[in-house]
């Protein structure tokens, strides 16, 4: 579903990775809202557990990279949300939580604030809550 040849990812400027981000995030919505449906043991919500897991740990090692153009505070704010939705969704995975409707919310807010205008994120407010 999202494969990419060398060659695109070696082009892409800043603008279409963070296009590719945002579609990425969300996917994890429409995921986790099916889970939500269906219940936290089900199928669905083990889909939507890994997909969100493996896609945060991508993030957090794009974020983390010094060649990364978003604004320093705008990725501290993000690996630190991305660190909660990594330990938030194993948790869920053990049975030691049934917080999918967090993990929607802030995902639906992320993908909110990635749609703003300039997809800069000043609306990603959630951090300092």
């Amino acid at each position: 579903m999202y494969r990419f040849s060398y060659a695109e990812i070696l082009n892409e400027t800043p603008q279409s990775i963070g296009e590719r981000q945002r579609l990425a995030i969300e996917h994890s919505v429409g995921l986790l809202a099916a889970a939500q449906e269906k219940g936290v043991n089900s199928r669905e919500a083990r889909e939507a557990l890994r997909f969100l897991r493996r896609l945060w740990v991508m993030l957090i090692e794009d974020f983390a990279k010094p060649a990364n153009a978003d604004p320093k505070q705008r990725r501290a704010d993000l690996l630190f949300i991305g660190l909660w939705i990594i330990r938030e969704a194993e948790d869920v995975s053990l049975g030691k939580s049934s917080n999918l409707n967090g993990l929607l919310e802030v995902s639906r807010t992320i993908a909110a604030g990635s749609n703003a205008p300039g997809g800069d994120g000043e609306d990603l407010d959630i951090v300092h809550r």
